[in-house]
């Protein structure tokens, strides 16, 4: 049961108790966000959430990420318009570190010059980085249009003229101006106790602060909108971004819970209004969702398409007609009930993770000042009638008063006069009928289930049984939620494709969820709606499956309908067309996300012949080849009962598990076909590198090594390595990031498979700053293979790896997906119950042995995308 209370000083605690993992997760949120500041502050509220870990009086720059990292934490921070907050989640053995870390962080930052000039340089790669993201730069235009005065228009980020004009004193005054009791919220959630707690808080955040508080900020308040706003405009993107905006109220009035359900029934989800007839139904648009923002001030009710540029006006005239219907249509009873469901579900799924829950509550206390909002919330949302529905839709929804941005590709036909022409002829003439809106049939004929009462398993045992088709199932009870999770797991994926199929197994993924002999995919869709659930296939290099999850109360019919889909996905001709035209565009799209287009041409110079090099969306020459017999074909010769591996993990019986598993996976299909022989990739003879010129902001290199097998003995020496390289401590930040301003982003990865993959690093800069870069990463790369680690950082790596491994698996689905594919690749259950033990044996010896294998330069490869 969440609880409140308020220090003298003003500070304002929100607080649960939770149990169920050894993790306790804290947050501060403060009260100020990029609308509290002044023109000449634009973006200062974003460089607090940068300085503030860079050391405070008792501890350097640097230490902070060390002290979180080597304690198995996990530490950041966000900014919005009215918030920033910084949030720590840790063991929580180490709970009252870490809480230590963060108020010491809040109150007593240090703010040293030097480190905020080296700040600033970050930051601007960030905005450099931000100019590089389509969706970014259509974000901005949809708000700059939107608000003409209020400061929402400007971005949180700021701009690289308004950071670089920032000095320390400018700094200190909105520090001491916003950051004081009274403007805060401290949110924790948690394995630790009440008393424990109001202790902590009180050592550590008690007392007088000297930095009185002088109240909110007043804000510009915008004038109503009386007219439409109109702004296209052409930009280096593949596909086109429209967004189609209504303002409408603040968080705190009464009509947002009738706002989210109208944003959820017209598109949030497959089964939405605009994703059936838009994009399903017509195939106008790639992407299409809508949805209400309400922040502490008058926000907006938007609907975001990413479209083909041709298809702009008709896609425009669906999506307008779609709205219409709803400001003079009456939601039909189930399809309101439906959606309350889904809001109503979404408070169970927060509890899965100590983090989102501690998030929930600084919510409400912080943008609602009252933890009794969220009740208050729920209540209305229980009261909602199909009218309430209607009546917000004509409320707000109006065409005379709509703002439409959009960034279109470089010779689009399509001007402001033509939008405002479409929408003044769809909103004149009378909507159309309502979407039509099956009822779906039954998941399946539920026959009375017969379970053999088996002892209940601890929640801490993994239970596994073989059936007699081979299939493998995999159970954990895990009460403390009403959720379940399910993951399929079978030998395939990438490295079972070809470059004349590449992108089968995405495509097949795709596709699994769109039809059976019972159920059409729009049927489909309304089913895991009604078990306030998600079910999605997926493709990966090593494997191919499906994961799905669901309120715990649906257990059975949810585990027929997976099983549906597993087993008897029909491939329908006109679902595989209408997927495989979505997957052709989001290849038609790579280059909107240059990061990605660098691994992609990194995996293509690594890897010549294995089928790693590819990509896993595939080449436009191979995916219009793919159809539903391909597909057919794939899944009878790999995807049959005698290969699956199939995990459970939640709130779920053992014995009703094994029952319906029994019943659906108990008996082989006898059409598996061995695996493909996959040829092991050729030892590099000499350096490699390639490069791929895209006009973008910044430049993106990778640089690796050929790497390990995911069952190899050295990979949990190789993760110490990796998290020695990265991380807010790791090397690579501290000295590229933190001491050289060089990039925003910079980070090593490990990808293991079934054959060797790859350790390789990333990072995007400045196009000048590239070779300095590269030669820094290079430095760094042979420090740490010819240098002896010191203990210190050894430990602090090893601990890291060992909390965020607990920390990561607090979601059923993680849990489900680690059982899962350790099964499929026949790990065993070594990662589950051992990973800790295994990591804290790994030595210095044993990460420098590794990095002497991996780390060579006469036999690396090197992509780089950029101008």
């Amino acid at each position: 049961m969440a609880q409140r209370y308020t220090l003298p000083n003003g500070l304002t605690v929100v607080f649960e108790e939770l149990h169920s993992a050894r993790v306790a997760a804290f947050q501060v949120w403060v009260k100020a966000g990029s609308a509290d500041e002044r023109p000449d502050q634009a973006g200062l509220a974003h460089l607090h959430e940068h300085m503030l870990f860079k050391g405070t009086a008792r501890r350097g720059p640097g230490e902070i990420a060390r002290d979180v990292e080597a304690h198995g934490g996990e530490i950041n921070a966000w900014t919005s318009f009215d918030q920033t907050v910084y949030h720590i989640v840790i063991a929580s053995q180490f709970a009252r570190m870490g809480l230590d870390i963060l108020g010491d962080a809040i109150r007593s930052s240090a703010f040293d010059a030097d480190e905020l000039a080296r700040e600033i340089e970050v930051v601007c790669e960030e905005i450099k980085r931000s100019q590089d993201t389509p969706a970014r730069r259509a974000s901005r235009d949809l708000f700059s249009t939107a608000y003409q005065v209020h400061p929402y228009r400007a971005p949180v980020i700021g701009t690289a003229e308004s950071v670089r004009s920032f000095n320390r004193d400018k700094v200190l005054e909105f520090y001491r101006r916003h950051y004081t009791p009274k403007n805060l919220v401290l949110s924790a959630v948690g394995d630790f106790t009440e008393a424990e707690l109001r202790r902590w808080v009180e050592e550590i955040f008690g007392g007088d602060w000297g930095r009185p508080y002088e109240g909110a900020v007043g804000r510009a308040r915008e004038p109503e909108l009386t007219r439409r706003r109109v702004l296209l405009r052409p930009d280096e993107v593949k596909e086109a971004y429209l967004n189609l905006a209504f303002p409408i109220p603040q968080a705190s009035h009464p009509d947002v819970p009738a706002l989210d359900a109208l944003a959820m029934l017209a598109g949030q989800g497959e089964t939405s209004r605009l994703v059936l007839e838009v994009k399903r139904k017509r195939s106008l648009v790639n992407d299409v969702h809508a949805y209400a923002y309400t922040p502490r001030d008058p926000g907006l009710f938007t609907a975001s398409l990413t479209l083909p540029p041709a298809k702009l006006p008709q896609a425009l005239e669906e999506t307008v007609r779609v709205l219409a219907a709803l400001r003079t249509g009456q939601v039909p009873a189930d399809e309101l009930a439906t959606v309350k469901a889904l809001i109503e579900a979404e408070a169970i799924y927060q509890r899965e993770t100590m983090q989102g829950l501690a998030r929930k509550l600084g919510h409400y206390q912080s943008s609602m000042g009252d933890l009794a909002a969220e009740a208050r919330y729920y209540e209305a949302i229980a009261r909602l009638t199909p009218e309430h529905i209607r009546e917000v839709a004509e409320r707000y929804l109006r065409f005379d008063h709509t703002v439409i941005t959009g960034l279109l590709p470089p010779g689009t036909p399509f001007s402001a006069e033509q939008a405002e022409e479409i929408l003044d002829r769809v909103s004149r003439e009378a909507p159309g009928a309502p979407v039509e809106r099956r009822a779906p049939r039954a998941a399946s004929a539920e026959p009375a289930l017969k379970v053999s009462r088996a002892a209940p398993a601890s929640p801490s045992r993994v239970v596994e049984e073989r059936l007699p088709s081979g299939a493998r199932i995999l159970v954990r009870e895990e009460p403390a939620v009403p959720l379940f999770a399910m993951r399929a797991a079978f030998p395939g994926g990438l490295r079972y494709e070809t470059a004349e199929n590449n992108g089968l197994t995405t495509l097949l993924g795709r596709c699994l969820t769109r039809g059976t002999p019972t159920h059409d995919a729009e049927e489909i869709s309304h089913l895991i709606d009604s078990f306030a659930g998600s079910l999605t296939g997926q493709g990966g290099r090593n494997s191919v499956g499906l994961r799905g999850e669901f309120l715990s109360r649906h257990f059975q019919p949810a585990f027929r309908l997976f099983a549906d889909c597993l087993l008897n996905p029909r491939f329908p001709e006109a679902e595989v067309a209408r997927e495989r035209a979505l997957l052709l565009q989001d290849i038609l799209t790579r280059e909107d996300k240059p990061s990605g287009v660098a691994f992609d041409l990194f995996g293509r110079t690594l890897f010549r012949t294995h089928p790693y090099r590819l990509s896993t969306l595939g080449e436009q020459s191979s995916v219009e080849k793919l159809g539903p017999d391909a597909l057919r074909a794939y899944h009878a010769a790999h995807m049959d009962p005698s290969q699956l591996v199939l995990s459970v993990v939640g709130d779920v019986k053992v014995d009703e598990v094994l029952a319906l598993a029994h019943e659906a996976f108990g008996v082989s299909r006898g059409h598996a076909a061995p695996p493909p022989e996959v040829q092991p990739e050729p030892p590099l003879e000499g350096p490699r590198s390639d490069k791929r010129v895209l006009a973008r902001a910044q430049a993106h290199l990778v640089l690796g090594f050929p790497g390990v097998r995911v069952s190899d003995s050295r990979r949990h020496a190789l993760e110490v390595l990796s998290t020695l390289l990265s991380g807010q401590g790791g090397r690579l930040f501290v000295e590229l990031r933190d001491k050289r301003s060089m990039a925003y982003s910079v980070s090593s990865f490990s990808m293991e498979g079934v054959d060797p993959g790859y350790f390789a690093v990333y990072m995007g800069t400045s196009p000048e700053k590239l070779e300095a870069a590269l030669a820094g990463i290079r430095t760094e790369l042979t420090r740490v293979r010819d240098e002896p680690i010191p203990e210190a950082e050894l430990s602090r790596a090893k601990q890291h790896l060992i909390g965020t491994h607990e920390i990561g698996l607090q979601r059923n689905g993680s849990r489900a997906a680690l059982l899962a594919l350790d099964a499929c690749y026949h790990l065993g259950q070594e990662n589950f119950f051992h990973y800790a033990e295994r990591v804290a044996a790994v030595t210095a010896e044993d990460v420098r042995t590794v990095a002497r294998q991996l780390i060579d330069f006469e036999r690396s490869a090197l992509a780089v995308v950029g101008p």
